[in-house]
């Protein structure tokens, strides 16, 4: 895309000799887009002003959509996402090799380091438990259900995957029935 701009502007320098090339690229995008040789090229151009930089697509400007505004009020502090984190991955490393006592799983091996809890399972798999701090996230990897990202949920005093609705705890307690045959708890009510 950037080499198809620079093309663009080497051809209306070419057609237009006295076009002075020291202008600023945002000037000079203002000139082509009202250009009738752009079309060509099958580029449509964003309003530009002076200040700012265009942008350039296939489709209108109008078509793109950004990302979801981000309620930033739902966020935790970094000190209490931190806290909550913490106690959250140390309580599940504790009762995760508790179960690794009871359950005959081969290579059942559990890991916390760098902030992250790794429980391996051998052939069943692994599953991968790590903050996200600027998120204000914990984000899985398991082998059943693949990636999930749960946030924390103040009413339920969990942490939530917004896709899905499901708590973290939940997730993993069934998935671990299933895959080692014994049932966990892994609540401590």
């Amino acid at each position: 895309m950037a080499s198809k701009l620079l093309s663009l502007r080497r051809l209306y320098r070419l057609r237009n000799p006295h076009f002075p090339s020291s202008l600023p690229s945002s000037r000079i995008l203002l000139l082509r887009a009202s250009d009738p040789r752009c079309s060509r090229f099958g580029f449509t151009f964003a309003a530009v002003s002076a200040s700012s930089r265009s942008f350039c697509s296939s489709s209108s400007a109008t078509d793109v959509h950004g990302p979801a505004a981000i309620d930033y009020r739902s966020l935790l502090q970094e000190n209490e996402f931190h806290e909550l984190a913490d106690t959250t991955i140390h309580d599940l490393q504790e009762k995760l090799e508790e179960y690794g006592d009871t359950v005959q799983v081969d290579g059942f091996d559990i890991d916390y380091g760098n902030e992250v809890l790794t429980l391996k399972l051998g052939e069943l798999g692994t599953y991968v438990l790590n903050k996200q701090t600027p998120n204000r996230q914990l984000w899985l990897s398991s082998p059943l259900s693949g990636p999930s990202r749960f946030d924390w949920d103040r009413d339920a005093q969990a942490w939530i995957y917004r896709r899905t609705k499901s708590n973290l705890i939940e997730v993993l307690e069934s998935e671990l029935k299933q895959l080692c045959g014994e049932p966990i708890k892994l609540t401590t009510t």
